[in-house]
């Protein structure tokens, strides 16, 4: 049986015991009811990975016993998701769902056609309810990192994001259903790094398509349904798996 997940940081050297409390201690001892002599992987969110085993439980808190570290490579391309800001209630699916497919960072976008409004301290609440929500789909999809969740955007900062990665010689695919070219037509295998943009409900506006292709973006379709701005990021993310080696590395053990 696979060991559970846990994160931890920073995490303590080989022969180290390492203390899990606080949240993370309470769900392992409390809820999971993990006890002495099973086996934990921990995690410190950015790539760097200890294995142990239980010595000590107690109340809200275990004791970790360190056996082995290793350090896993980053996924290439890596994939940032440029996402509108969904509705109040599919807002965290959308990075629920997304972190799980494997995305490694997000970019909270304050688009023309977006229904919700992030300003001031929403939009601060905003954010930290993503970081929260990749934090917590990350350790359900058994990930060791944590992908990083930027403050707002709004459609100048996106650009200029935009033209960042496409000069690093990335590539920037805009999820938008009067492409020509589809998501597979792109060659993605050996890019360094990938830019996902994906507009609201209600679509892109036609002038911020102008504006992001006009910095090296390039349209394209996912297939033939028009999917919602939630999962829409996911199901890119799966094409993206097949069609590079971003899946060829072993899961975590």
């Amino acid at each position: 049986m696979a060991a559970t997940v846990f994160f931890l940081d920073p995490l303590p050297e080989v022969g180290a015991v390492a203390v899990l409390d606080g949240p993370e201690g309470r769900h392992a001892a409390t809820v999971r009811r993990i006890g002495v002599g099973e086996r934990l992987v921990l995690a410190d969110g950015r790539g760097e990975v200890a294995d142990g085993e239980v010595v000590g439980a107690a109340k809200d808190r275990l004791d970790v016993r360190i056996d082995g570290r290793r350090s896993l490579p980053v996924a290439t391309p890596t994939v940032t998701v440029v996402q509108a800001l969904p509705k109040a209630e599919r807002s965290e699916l959308a990075v629920e769902l997304a972190t799980e497919a494997g995305a490694d960072g997000f970019v909270p976008w304050q688009s023309a056609r977006c229904v919700a409004r992030w300003e001031g301290p929403k939009a601060v609440k905003g954010v930290t309810r993503w970081r929260n929500a990749a934090a917590a789909a990350a350790k359900q999809s058994r990930r060791a990192r944590v992908p990083e969740v930027a403050d707002v955007h709004r459609t100048p900062d996106v650009v200029a994001a935009v033209r960042d990665v496409a000069g690093r010689g990335g590539v920037v695919a805009v999820l938008h259903e009067g492409a020509s070219q589809h998501l597979a037509d792109l060659a993605l295998r050996d890019v360094p790094e990938m830019m996902l943009v994906v507009g609201p409900e209600g679509g892109l506006a036609e002038e911020e398509v102008a504006a992001l292709t006009a910095v090296g973006a390039v349209p394209v379709l996912l297939g033939p349904q028009v999917l919602r701005t939630s999962t829409a990021a996911a199901v890119a993310l799966g094409a993206i798996g097949v069609l590079t080696d971003r899946w060829a590395a072993a899961p975590l053990t």
